[in-house]
């Protein structure tokens, strides 16, 4: 985990430093740094000598956090996410995916919660505080989050929760009440822009691996199909394609006119669909007289008759359909000539 916050985060975390409450929902679309504000929180509670700026990145205690250590601090994720990020699993559950007698769970399982809801029962290890963070917090399905309602209402001593969340509204309500809710702020166009730059050339995460950086037009446009989200831009990025994705970006639209599904074949099948869903966005967009948000007005086909904004209503509910799922284990080759060929009929429609 860098421990160099942008500065829209390091602004957020120096205020909520200053207030006080033992659970905060940290809530916005993904992107904005949920995790990586809650982690420097949690770095900065359980820090031997916190600043107003957050944890002083050098005590015993800040290395526990960085190396995922800590006794006082428990991360609940999904299993598949905390081998993504290198976070620790029990040792049962790592022997289970070890031995492939399953595969790593997506949602936030039961039996972790309760896992964490004895944790805030013990005895600290050291400092004044144990830290609880889970992320995202709408992996957890209503019997995880119920398991930890008690808990998170009144939990037991000097124990503090960190929820982070990239869809608030999936949760339940009660969770929500109990915490103290912070909503992500986002970045200017420009203020993310230069930090992607300054971040794609030295490189993000605990391995410190350096990937080439994209050129300026590239990175430009990596921002604007992530919605100004700096975060998702810096996963193409650091997925080492970041310049692939950029040019297959630029011909994405004009590309699906014709029904070309080469353009495609840089995504998963629920990239592409999040892709097209943008697309669709945009056309129906600057065909209504607005600005398109994730791509150049330049690059979109012109849909010129009136019966054009049927046919794009038609495809943006077959799209969300389609989203819903696009997990499945379906053909990806198949799944993609269809999202190209249906994209065809709708930007073509007369």
């Amino acid at each position: 985990m860098n421990s160099v916050l942008a500065p829209w985060l390091q602004t957020q975390l120096e205020s909520l430093l200053t207030q006080r409450g033992h659970a905060w929902l940290l809530a916005g679309p993904s992107g904005l740094g949920q995790f990586e504000l809650a982690f420097a929180l949690a770095k900065a509670w359980l820090c031997e000598k916190p600043m107003p700026q957050g944890a002083c990145g050098v005590c015993s205690s800040c290395h526990a956090v960085d190396v995922h250590t800590h006794a006082d601090l428990a991360v609940l994720m999904p299993e598949l996410l905390s081998l993504e990020l290198g976070w620790p699993l029990d040792e049962k559950t790592q022997d289970d995916l070890d031995s492939k007698k399953r595969k790593p769970s997506k949602e936030i399982k039961v039996d972790a919660a309760r896992e964490v809801v004895s944790f805030t029962q013990f005895t600290r290890s050291r400092g004044t505080t144990k830290v609880v963070l889970v992320f995202p917090a709408e992996r957890m399905n209503g019997i995880t989050a119920n398991t930890l309602l008690k808990t998170l209402e009144e939990p037991p001593g000097a124990v503090k929760f960190i929820l982070a969340t990239e869809a608030a509204h999936q949760l339940l309500p009660t969770i929500r009440s109990r915490c103290l809710g912070h909503t992500m702020v986002w970045p200017a166009f420009d203020e993310a822009l230069n930090w992607l730059q300054a971040a794609s050339k030295q490189g993000q995460g605990d391995d410190k691996k350096l990937f080439k950086p994209a050129s300026q037009a590239d990175l430009k446009t990596l921002l604007t199909a992530a919605g100004g989200r700096p975060a998702d831009a810096l996963a193409w990025v650091n997925s080492g394609q970041g310049a692939a994705i950029a040019q297959s970006w630029r011909a994405l639209p004009k590309a699906m006119a014709r029904g070309d599904v080469s353009a495609l074949s840089v995504w998963l099948p629920s990239q592409a669909v999040d892709a097209l869903q943008k697309l669709c966005h945009d056309v129906w967009a600057v065909r209504a007289g607005a600005q398109p948000r994730f791509f150049s007005a330049a690059d979109l086909p012109v849909i010129t008759p009136k019966s054009g904004m049927f046919a794009l209503s038609n495809w943006a509910k077959e799209l969300a359909s389609t989203a819903r799922t696009v997990e499945h284990p379906y053909n990806s080759g198949l799944m993609l000539e269809s999202l190209a060929s249906r994209a065809k009929i709708a930007l073509a429609s007369r």
